[in-house]
């Protein structure tokens, strides 16, 4: 992990077209500003836990009923 002292109004720069800055800092909380195209999701981490938790209960198998069949799912409807 690379760790960097910034005040407020710095700003650093990952890869060449994601910057970081510095926004505002009271007292032991921090403000940062994040500038990243618009492909590059970018998630607070309990966030990113949670879409991780949900994506992980959605695809779990057992979820599936017993009779599920494929093969009927694929069947045209008239």
């Amino acid at each position: 992990m690379l760790i960097l002292s910034r005040k407020k109004d710095e700003t650093i720069v990952i890869g060449d077209n994601i910057t970081i800055s510095v926004v505002d800092i009271k007292g032991d909380q921090v403000k940062i500003g994040i500038n990243a195209p618009n492909d590059v999701k970018v998630f607070r981490q309990e966030v990113y836990e949670a879409i991780q938790e949900e994506n992980r209960a959605a695809a779990n198998v057992s979820s599936i009923p017993e009779n599920f069949s494929l093969p009927d799912l694929m069947k045209k409807k008239d």
